[in-house]
C-alpha cells in the first residue's frame, strides 16, 4: 500500500472520531444546558453520528472510530497489528481536538461529556464489557461475514450504539469506546475512572470478536492479512 491511502486512512479515522465525540459528547452537552434533548436524544445523536461516519469513510479505512474496535480486528487477524498503533493514534487525537472544541465552545459543562458510573467500578466494568461485547459482536458480523456484507451495515451498527445507549448510558454511559472517554475525561480533568472505560471496551470487545469468530465457524485468511501488513511496511 502506498503512503497515501495509508495517510487519507489516519485522516479519516481522526475525522470520523471527531465527529463521534463532537456530535454525541456535544449533544450531552447541549442537554445539560438546554434540557431538550433527553437521553433518547443523546441515545440517538450517538447512533446517527456513528452511521453517517462509517458510510463516509467505511470504503476509506474501515470506520473503526474506536481503539477497542481496532484491537479487536487484529485480535481475531482480520487487521494487521502493524497499524494499529497508527489507528489508535488518529483516534485518540480526533476525540481530543473535538473535546478540546466543546470546552472552548460551550464551556465547562456536564465534565465535557466525559463517561462517568453511577454506581460501583465493579458495576461500571461489567457493564461496559457486555455493552461493548454486543457492539463488536454485531460488528465483526457485518464487517467480517461475507453472508451479511450489505449496505445495512452502518445502520445495523448504529442502530445497536444506540440501543447500547439507551438501556446502558443511564448506568456507565454507554462509552464502548477509549477514545471517545478518553478525549473528555482528560479535557476535563476527570481522570479517576478512566481506566474502566478503556480496560472494559477492549475486554469487551475481544470477546465479542471471538465469540463470533467462534459461532461463524469460518478462520480468518492470515494469508490476506499478512499480505496486508507486508504492504503496510513497505509503504
Amino acid at each position: 500500500m502506498s503512503r497515501g491511502p495509508v495517510v487519507r486512512a489516519l485522516v479519516a479515522e481522526a475525522i470520523g472520531t471527531f465527529a463521534l465525540v463532537f456530535a454525541g459528547c456535544g449533544a450531552i452537552m447541549v442537554e445539560a444546558k438546554t434540557e431538550r434533548l433527553g437521553h433518547v436524544g443523546i441515545a440517538v445523536t450517538f447512533g446517527l453520528v456513528i452511521m453517517a461516519m462509517i458510510y463516509a469513510t467505511g470504503h476509506i479505512s474501515g470506520a473503526h472510530f474506536n481503539p477497542a474496535v481496532t484491537f479487536a480486528f487484529s485480535l481475531t487477524r482480520h487487521f494487521p497489528w502493524s497499524r494499529a498503533l497508527g489507528y489508535w493514534g488518529a483516534q485518540l487525537s480526533g476525540a481530543l481536538a473535538a473535546a478540546l472544541v466543546l470546552r472552548a465552545s460551550l464551556g465547562d459543562v456536564a465534565e465535557t461529556g466525559a463517561t462517568r458510573p453511577l454506581g460501583s467500578a465493579g458495576q461500571a466494568f461489567l457493564w461496559e464489557v457486555v455493552l461493548t461485547f454486543f457492539l463488536m459482536f454485531v460488528i465483526m458480523s457485518v464487517a467480517t461475514d461475507t453472508r451479511a456484507v450489505g449496505e445495512a451495515a452502518a445502520i445495523a451498527i448504529g442502530g445497536t450504539v444506540a440501543l447500547d445507549a439507551l438501556f446502558g448510558g443511564p448506568i456507565t454511559g454507554a462509552s464502548m469506546n477509549p477514545a471517545r472517554s478518553t478525549g473528555p475525561a482528560v479535557v476535563s480533568g476527570n481522570l479517576d475512572t478512566l481506566w474502566i472505560y478503556v480496560a472494559a471496551p477492549l475486554l469487551g470487545a475481544a470477546l465479542g470478536a471471538l465469540s463470533y469468530q467462534f459461532v461463524r465457524d469460518e478462520d480468518p485468511d492470515p494469508a490476506g492479512v499478512e499480505a496486508s501488513d507486508a504492504k503496510a511496511k513497505a509503504a
